[in-house]
């Protein structure tokens, strides 16, 4: 059950949200490089402080659903039935990601990424952190029988998985390929 949020936690995050559409907004229109912390609070009206209490830094603007990913994958694995298998619900949450990310409107975003090197290097890093609390989250299962390294490697495809299909001109297609053999390889380890 979801407890409602409060005043000061809409608050919160409305303010969030109004920062990173702004950030967003910003970066498409003028370059990611061309636009500084203090051009998106003063365009926000919040103090560059509080830009900072919402976000960790300026590659952070771009990846604002990062930590609502993660905790969907993590989530996913810990809250599943106990007699559902891993693979198929790690599918869906990744499909789910793919369809997010492949969205009309997503596009100039990508391309916005791909032509930054700081954008590419803290995406790679987020991806790898995902695939670290994944594998925590998999390894910690109660009904887990396999190793450390096996859950951890399962949990680096999925996420591969991921920005590969993404990149592909069919991603539905491309995810389901790419989680045949993840499942074979799951099924093996």
């Amino acid at each position: 059950m979801t407890v409602p949020m409060g005043r000061r936690e809409r608050k919160k995050a409305a303010t969030r949200q109004k920062i990173a559409d702004t950030a967003m907004r910003l970066f498409l229109e003028r370059g990611y490089d061309e636009v500084g912390i203090r051009d998106v609070a003063a365009e926000a009206d919040v103090a560059v402080t509080t830009l900072f209490s919402h976000f960790a830094s300026k590659e952070a603007l771009v990846f604002e659903q990062d930590a609502d990913f993660e905790q969907r994958l993590t989530r996913a694995v810990v809250e599943r039935a106990p007699d559902e298998p891993l693979i198929p619900v790690l599918r869906r949450e990744i499909h789910a990601m793919v369809r997010h990310c492949t969205a009309d409107g997503a596009a100039p975003v990508y391309r916005m990424i791909d032509e930054s090197r700081a954008l590419r290097e803290y995406e790679e890093s987020m991806r790898l952190r995902h695939a670290e609390s994944l594998a925590a989250a998999i390894v910690a299962d109660p009904g887990q029988t396999r190793t450390g390294t096996a859950c951890r490697t399962i949990a680096r495809f999925a996420i591969d998985a991921y920005a590969l299909a993404r990149e592909a001109d069919e991603p539905g297609a491309a995810l389901d390929e790419i989680f045949r053999m993840v499942e074979a390889a799951w099924e093996v380890a």
